[in-house]
């Protein structure tokens, strides 16, 4: 029986795929994915007070910050060669309208305006969401509908709206809506536009998905939801297409970069979006993928930062152009230690 020869490769003997991995060097001339430092962004979380550093017990190594000890923090990040940071706020005080959220001395906003000022080179992105700031813990505006308590979309997305003009007022240089309402990205760009801010960018959290994995960062930004779930808003983890859609439209609406939560989880999804579209990608390594890195390997169980970095590899070879990781700092040093 003769054999089958692929126009893309010759047969054994005279293809010996291991020839070219048989050495550092070599491996690395032929690569085909590569991680830089420029593609990552470390998530911050700020509070009120001073010199404060409160440890996140179910992310070792990630803490509730003061703007001083972000300023610092970020300051780390930068000089490892991290570009980029992303804040989230955690308010003092919640209330049922998040209007700590679009606040002009907001804890978002406060941050912002201290790391411009401290870190002009550092591009600065703001989580636009209403959770933290909510007395319930939910992303919008809470009504009652038929004897049961349900999110009220087109509401919060005038509150979403204000929150990002609020932020970008402040020099945010990127905002981040993350909430899943319909037709937020649409009327964020309207309000920012009408606003004077037709430059400043939107990232949107498109396809955003109800996850497990989500645990720890509730715990990081105090935002649990007092009753019920986000599974009316958020995706469902076994819907591709629907993701798809989800990007479509925010495209449509004025996003300028879409991006994928969890990663690791749904890289098909993320391979899938950056294949149809060809947008600017980013992929968000979320709390509980970090957790789960540092547990096992507090444990003993794998190497911290081999696994690490083959991850944060793997979200790049599916297809995104920036990774949002808790991990971000020690990425870098380690790229550079590479």
């Amino acid at each position: 029986m003769s054999r089958m020869h692929s126009p893309l490769i010759g047969d054994f003997p005279s293809y010996r795929p291991r020839r070219l991995r048989g050495s550092d060097v070599l491996r690395r001339v032929v690569r085909e994915t590569r991680l830089h430092s420029d593609q990552l962004v470390l998530p911050i979380f700020v509070r009120t007070g001073r010199k404060v550093r409160h440890a996140v017990p179910s992310m070792p190594g990630v803490f509730q910050l003061s703007i001083d000890e972000a300023v610092r923090e970020a300051a780390a990040a930068q000089k490892a060669g991290v570009l980029s940071v992303i804040l989230f706020g955690i308010p003092s005080k919640k209330d049922a309208r998040a209007s700590g959220a679009y606040a002009k001395n907001g804890i978002v906003q406060k941050a912002v305006r201290q790391l411009k000022k401290d870190l002009p080179g550092l591009l600065v992105m703001t989580d636009v969401c209403l959770c933290e700031y909510m007395s319930h813990g939910h992303c919008g505006i809470v009504k009652n509908s038929k004897g049961r308590k349900v999110i009220d979309n087109d509401s919060s997305i005038n509150l979403l709206a204000r929150t990002a003009v609020s932020h970008a007022e402040a020099g945010s240089d990127v905002v981040a809506p993350s909430d899943m309402m319909d037709g937020r990205v649409a009327t964020i760009r309207n309000a920012l536009d009408t606003n004077g801010f037709q430059e400043t960018p939107i990232m949107s959290y498109a396809a955003k998905f109800a996850s497990s994995y989500y645990g720890p960062f509730r715990d990081a930004a105090e935002s649990v939801p007092q009753f019920g779930d986000r599974r009316s808003y958020q995706m469902d983890s076994a819907n591709a297409e629907e993701a798809l859609r989800e990007v479509a439209l925010d495209i449509q609406e004025g996003a300028d970069i879409v991006m994928v939560k969890p990663a690791l989880a749904y890289l098909d999804i993320l391979h899938r979006v950056k294949e149809k579209f060809g947008y600017p990608t980013a992929a968000y390594a979320v709390s509980g993928e970090y957790a789960m890195i540092q547990a096992a390997s507090k444990l003993g169980w794998i190497d911290e930062r081999s696994l690490t970095m083959e991850s944060l590899l793997a979200m790049r070879r599916a297809g995104a152009d920036i990774i949002l990781t808790y991990s971000a700092t020690k990425a870098a040093n380690w790229l550079k230690d590479s």
